[in-house]
């Protein structure tokens, strides 16, 4: 195997000539103030995208910070009640900052602000990661702004939820680069704070578990330390990796959903990998037609032509990374960390309904810009001493530059609004399910129903047992006073899910609480709302408050407020003050004898 030079190593980075320092900060600087200048569109962004209900909308803890909202958020670790899905405490109280700074639904600024800055120093932390590891300045500085400008670096910044995985890649950056800094002056500080800044990153998204393999990839190369005591030295990293690990799966499994390798069919993952090795690279390289919703092809099979492309651009992809290993480990080596970085979510454990997506690649993407830091280091070294040579390649990659940025100027406007930025989404993929159903619900709380009823019926008109929207059309229906429709949607949901919560909820409080009196049925509204509570170990709030509703129809008002207090309790422990308002005027009716009647949707739409 051919060694290629590594002189740029041998100085190590504690040394560095104070005019190479001088010129670093200059021009990370500029980088700085280009990437500040072309995600400028993203600080006016009002588009709300798939789960930002859940982390801001809806989320009492983050629009109230508290001490002890930050304290519940930090201590639910296995079973997270602040948002559905897996542990993620510093994402969630990096919100809650935002909020304390006057960030609200109706004022996105102090959300977008943050998260830009956050993205601007993440791309200077790549700059000084690139630096770090070869000792050179201009193609460390040019290979982080084509990063800090590219379009797939768009989604995370106006995409409320995804603060994530800005703040992930914060500390995993950091994590890297105390690393590197580790292996040229081994010190117990140092290696802890790697650790520290792992944690961190895990805490603020899991993604990032397979961290300790990207140092060993990093040990590979550039670094070249011996692999056996590299190995030795991170078991304490991989303890942290298998801990968290755990805690991923139980927490998403536990507040959410999740889906074991072994749920699926043989071939699918195979697939799926392939399918996406190509993709990404694909879209890094032209990044166009991007969204944030990448549907699976149908069928998902050979015949689909993008997963046949997939499987083929893989295998000659993996060959010639191979047959490079006679000349340089660069090559097979950043892709790996590509491939390894961006592992955790391409389906081998399911928790999406998307083959892909532009934010997985934000921090995986570090091991191509190795691959192209160090060849135009290479390229920059032939061409020392000849400045007309060098000129010619700031050109180049400005003109990349400026490329990358009309390109992210272009996709930047569909963030502005939500309608703008579905409808950008659905002209992409206009027989996604998915979206269809997501923006129903966004439609039906605009008070737009018409609109809503027909997104849900073409959700299920692609996907006919797609429950969600089946639900959701039944509570536009209701809104709508067309009861007669609605009781048939909710119904049909139970004869095929006889267990689904929300269903049984939604019927319920209708069968309480309508004010018709023909389509009241209290002893019905008792056995539906109680089939819900045990589902859930009686543990919500609001399907507490429906069946306090069902027991004061049927006249049984002292059982109606016992079950009202527990209810009121329990939603003020979860700091929901717009229910704990509804259910103390509910009780009061219930103290003074008197059913809850009310002509009014009360169903949670369900949004993938």
């Amino acid at each position: 195997m051919g060694r290629e030079p590594n002189s740029e190593l041998s100085a190590g980075i504690e040394h560095r000539p104070v005019n190479q320092t001088a010129l670093l900060v200059s021009l990370m600087a500029v980088v700085a103030c280009v990437v500040v200048i072309v995600h400028w569109p993203a600080l006016s962004s009002q588009a709300i995208s798939f789960d930002d209900h859940q982390y801001l909308l809806e989320n009492q803890l983050v629009q109230n910070p508290s001490w002890a909202s930050a304290y519940r958020i930090l201590t639910e670790v296995t079973k997270p009640s602040s948002v559905e899905g897996y542990y993620q405490p510093l994402a969630m109280m990096s919100l809650m900052l935002d909020c304390a700074m006057g960030g609200r639904p109706d004022n996105l600024l102090p959300f977008h602000i943050t998260s830009l800055c956050l993205h601007v120093i993440n791309t200077l932390l790549v700059i000084a990661l690139l630096y770090t590891l070869f000792g050179k300045v201009w193609p460390a500085a040019m290979a982080g702004l084509l990063f800090g400008v590219h379009p797939l670096t768009v989604e995370p910044i106006p995409w409320i939820g995804e603060r994530k995985t800005l703040l992930a890649a914060f500390f995993a950056l950091w994590c890297l680069i105390i690393y590197v800094r580790y292996t040229h002056k081994r010190s117990r500080g140092r290696f802890t704070g790697c650790a520290v800044m792992y944690v961190l990153s895990l805490m603020s998204k899991p993604t990032a578990i397979l961290l300790p393999v990207l140092l060993l990839l990093l040990d590979f190369w550039p670094l070249r330390r011996p692999i056996k005591r590299a190995l030795i030295e991170k078991i304490p990293l991989f303890v942290i990796m298998v801990i968290f690990s755990g805690i991923t799966i139980i927490s998403q499994g536990r507040a959410a959903s999740i889906r074991m390798p072994g749920e699926h069919d043989l071939t699918r993952i195979p697939l799926i990998l392939c399918h996406n090795i190509i993709f990404y690279l694909y879209k890094i390289i032209w990044p166009a037609n991007l969204s944030s919703h990448y549907a699976f092809p149908r069928p998902f099979d050979i015949s689909a032509p993008m997963v046949l492309a997939g499987v083929i651009g893989t295998c000659g992809l993996l060959a010639g990374l191979l047959i490079s290993l006679r000349w340089t480990r660069s090559l097979l080596t950043g892709w790996l960390f590509f491939f390894v970085g961006i592992l955790p979510t391409m389906g081998l454990i399911g928790f999406t309904i998307v083959i892909a997506s532009d934010k997985y690649a934000y921090l995986p993407s570090v091991g191509l810009l190795m691959i192209f830091a160090y060849l135009l280091g290479r390229l920059w070294s032939r061409v020392d001493g000849s400045l007309a040579r060098r000129i010619i390649i700031i050109v180049f990659i400005l003109a990349l530059a400026g490329s990358e940025s009309a390109a992210t100027r272009r996709y930047l406007t569909c963030w502005q609004t939500t309608e703008g930025l579905y409808n950008h989404m659905l002209t992409l993929a206009p027989n996604s399910f998915a979206l269809h159903n997501n923006y129903g619900c966004f439609l039906f709380k605009k008070g737009q129903n018409e609109k809503a009823i027909k997104h849900f019926a073409k959700t299920l008109q692609i996907d006919p047992s797609y429950l969600p929207a089946l639900n959701n059309l039944g509570a536009a229906y209701y809104a709508q006073g067309k009861t007669k429709q609605a009781i048939i949607c909710y119904n049909k949901v139970l004869e095929l899910e006889p267990n689904n919560i929300d269903a049984l909820n939604n019927l319920a409080w209708f069968r309480a609480t309508e004010e018709d009196p023909n389509y009241r049925d209290s002893e019905e509204a008792i056995r539906l709302a109680k089939a819900a509570c045990k589902l859930t170990n009686y543990e919500k709030s609001y399907l507490l408050d429906t069946l306090a509703a069902a027991y004061a129809a049927s006249g049984k008002f002292e059982e109606a407020a016992a079950t009202a207090e527990k209810a009121l309790e329990l939603a003020q422990s979860l700091g929901e003050k717009e229910l704990t308002n509804e259910i103390r005027k509910h009780l009061y009716l219930y103290k003074a004898g008197k059913p809850y009647i009310e002509f009014h949707n009360k169903s949670l739409l369900l949004e993938d």
